[in-house]
């Protein structure tokens, strides 16, 4: 037997359908994909701190807010499996509930990290010296988890089980939106996703900026520069984005269980494409650098060549009348992805104490 403290409020008959069915669909594809690119997205993190490289940091916390969230995917699951029905204490919703929410923002709030790392190398490398060091990381990654840690310590003063209309035990989900939720909502939209987009966009295009005012960069570096840029926006849009315009939405108009059950579905896809962001940051941020893209290249050779080897096995089992085609050194001859040349108009400490931590 659970138990909860249930607060008295109208009961909607909600249909959990399209939860209950796509939900374990994502849990196990970010699971199965995102923990195994986390924990190589940490271990290259890991040399980007031994190498004295202040981006690691962010980098390696970033990873652990994304593997705490992933290590709690099999709770989430389970709940979806069982019909939306919670069936541990209420301690652990809480738990589980805050690392569900806290990892957006913890990720978002080390996602600015990055880009305005990256804008002060690129934009100012001379001027903001001391706030590109291992200590001003340290500190500022302590600040970023003690705030986001103290704002949600609140919700363990409150219920987060309740009992639907079919008289399931539903986790953190609150139909219709609670009176004191208005407020917290409208914090997290703007404090959560306005000023980061500000931040990010402002610093990505001062990057762009001088990458594009720089006479030696060639246009194929200009190409990939932009295009990491451009994505890494875009990720963030998309992954954040809907949640938070619908979480304005439901504090505005949600004041009734018909309203609710219409914005059900879309609210619960827009809480799922959160969860992409577990396997995006290792994409964008891991694999960002020249060192780490060239180690992973190397890694993708490495597997080819086995997978060739397999190959090669079978034709020999199995002769087929095909052409061979030559094994391209692929990391020999595809340039890295942010490393880009030097001119001669001041631009030299800027891209060679940093490049690497592009």
């Amino acid at each position: 037997m659970v138990n909860f403290t249930e607060n008295v409020t109208e009961k909607c008959n909600i249909s959990h359908e399209i939860h209950e069915t796509l939900s374990p669909v994502v849990y196990i594809f970010v699971f199965t994909l995102g923990l195994p690119a986390n924990c190589l997205s940490l271990y290259y993190g890991y040399l980007q701190i031994k190498a004295k490289n202040e981006l690691g940091i962010y980098l390696c916390n970033l990873t652990i807010a994304d593997l705490l969230y992933i290590f709690s995917l099999p709770f989430w699951l389970q709940y979806a499996l069982q019909h939306d029905n919670w069936t541990y204490d209420e301690l652990l919703c809480k738990v589980c509930g805050i690392i569900l929410y806290e990892n957006i923002y913890i990720s978002v709030g080390f996602l600015c990290c990055i880009s305005i790392d990256r804008y002060l190398a690129v934009v100012h490398p001379f001027r903001f010296q001391r706030f590109r060091t291992m200590r001003a990381a340290a500190i500022v990654s302590s600040i970023i988890w003690a705030k986001e840690i103290i704002t949600c310590s609140f919700v363990f003063t409150h219920g987060e089980i309740s009992m639907d209309a079919d008289s399931h035990l539903v986790c953190f989900e609150h139909y219709p939106i609670k009176k004191w939720e208005h407020n917290v909502n409208y914090y997290r939209f703007s404090a959560g996703f306005l000023f980061p987009l500000f931040l990010l966009a402002f610093s990505y295009c001062g990057i762009l900026r001088v990458v594009h005012k720089s006479p030696g960069t060639q246009k194929k570096k200009k190409i990939q520069i932009k295009r990491l840029v451009s994505s890494t926006v875009f990720i963030f849009l998309v992954c954040f984005g809907p949640y938070h315009i619908l979480l304005v939405v439901r504090s505005l108009l949600e004041n009734s269980c018909s309203f609710a059950e219409k914005i059900f579905n879309v609210y619960h896809i827009s809480l799922l494409l959160t969860t992409f962001n577990c396997v995006a940051d290792p994409v964008l941020y891991c694999f960002s650098s020249e060192s780490t893209y060239q180690n992973f290249v190397k890694m993708r050779d490495s597997c080819l060549t086995c997978l060739g080897h397999l190959s090669t096995e079978t034709k020999e089992s199995y002769p087929l009348n095909t052409t061979e085609t030559p094994n391209r050194k692929q990391h020999e001859q595809q340039p890295g992805l942010l490393q880009i040349p030097l001119d001669d108009a001041g631009m030299k400490d800027c891209f060679t104490t940093k490049a690497d931590s592009l």
